[in-house]
Parts: C-alpha cells; structure tokens; sequence
C-alpha cells in the first residue's frame, strides 16, 4: 500500500478495560456496538485484544479477524501498511493494552498518519485510567499536564520533579505522571524525598477494579503517617499539586 491511496474505511479508537477482569460492563454501549461490527484492529498486544474481544462478546470467530501488532518496537516505515484495510474500504479498530488508545501508547502515530491522509477518525468512550485518577484526588481539575514516565536515573528524576512541582506552583497545575509496576515503590520514594511538606500527593491504584485505592495526602503526611500500600504489581497514577 502506499501512502496517498485514499482511505476510504474510518480509524476507531477503541478504549480497553483497564484491569484484566474488564470487559463488557466497563464498555459504554456505543463502543460495544461499535466493537462487534469490526473485521480488522490494530492493537498493541494481540493476546490481551483477544482476551478483551471475547469478553466483550465479539460475535465471530476470533481467529478469523484480522489483527496486526503496533507497538514500541514496530518501525516507523512499517506503520503505512497498517492502514491497508482503510484504503480497501474497511473500518479499522484501534486498541491499546489498556485505556484509551492513543494516550501514553504508541497507536498515536497510526492516529497522526491517518490524519496526514485526510482519513477519518472517531475516537469512542471508555475508561482512561488518567481521567479516574483526577477526577478522585481532589486536586485542580482545570489545569492539569501529564508527563509519562521521568527519567530512570536518580539525579535527572530528582531534578524532573522539581522542575515539575515549580511548574505546578507557578500555574497551579496538577501534574500527573505514571511508572511500570514493578518500579512504582522506586518512584513514590522519590516523590517523597523531592516535593516540599506542602505539596499534595495522590495515589490512584488499580482503579475500576475492586482493589481500587486512592488517596491524597500532604507530603508532610505522608512522610509522618507511611501508609502500608501495595504498590508492587499493581497499576498506579501519581499525581501531584503544589502549594502557593
């Protein structure tokens, strides 16, 4: 296929139940229906998109839809022949590993080049871990940024999120901000060390599933009243705002 062929099928951004229990209940109606009708996804893990497609009650065999991956690893010159079905006349499903697609996950540059072609985009309801996090810590809902994963050495972490807690002083802006599970410990102790007493400090974990905690504290409280939160394995949103 090449790029300039029109598309004539329509890009679906199809949001992922966010733990692996999800399925249909954690699905509006439209995004269901939507869902069903579709022959062609790409997504980023083609074992969790069968799962979420059976669960979701997809009424066709699994093994006769087309699937392609597009993840971190898929080279930029090999993303145009993802939009094959769109030129055939086709919708396409678009599917992240969890959450909206497109947010923090690599489906953006199937959506940027979609868009570079004049083809259609329509983006569907559904959970956004993000969303959940903010809308349950409290904390300036009208001015936020999220900032994805900061630097895995100490110095350039420590000096990221300072850099960041001026910013949310200045504009009074939440910062929000993730890690992979298995470093989250390594990320909320260096919240605790960088950010000023004041500063509040939200963790979102787990959220729509019936382990779901969040809590928001100052980080002056924090650091006096340590909470036993598990935090290991287990999907966290770190948010933070602080103080004038």
């Amino acid at each position: 296929m090449t790029p300039h062929l029109p598309l004539k099928g329509r890009l679906l951004l199809l949001p992922v139940p966010l733990s692996p229990e999800g399925g249909a209940m954690d699905l509006p109606g439209r995004t269901l229906d939507a869902l069903r009708t579709l022959r062609h996804f790409v997504v980023e893990n083609a074992k969790t998109a069968r799962r979420v497609l059976k669960a979701c009650g997809h009424p066709l065999p699994l093994a006769s839809l087309h699937m392609a991956v597009l993840d971190a690893h898929t080279p930029e010159q090999d993303v145009p022949a993802l939009l094959a079905p769109l030129a055939a006349g086709y919708d396409l499903g678009l599917m992240s590993e969890a959450g909206c697609p497109a947010v923090a996950d690599p489906g953006a540059r199937l959506v940027r080049l979609v868009h570079a072609q004049n083809g259609t985009v329509l983006p569907l309801g559904g959970p956004s871990s993000l969303l959940l996090a903010l809308m349950a810590s409290g904390l300036e809902g009208q001015r936020f940024a999220f900032h994805g994963y900061l630097p895995v050495e100490a110095h350039a972490r420590r000096s990221r999120i300072l850099q960041l807690e001026h910013r949310s002083r200045q504009e009074q802006e939440t910062q929000l901000l993730i890690e992979t599970p298995y470093r989250n410990r390594v990320l909320w102790a260096a919240l605790l060390e960088s950010l000023a007493p004041e500063t509040l400090l939200c963790l979102g974990l787990a959220l729509s599933t019936p382990e779901q905690e969040v809590h928001t504290r100052t980080v002056g409280e924090w650091r006096r009243h340590p909470e036993k939160i598990i935090l290991e394995r287990r999907p966290c949103v770190f948010l933070f705002l602080a103080q004038c």
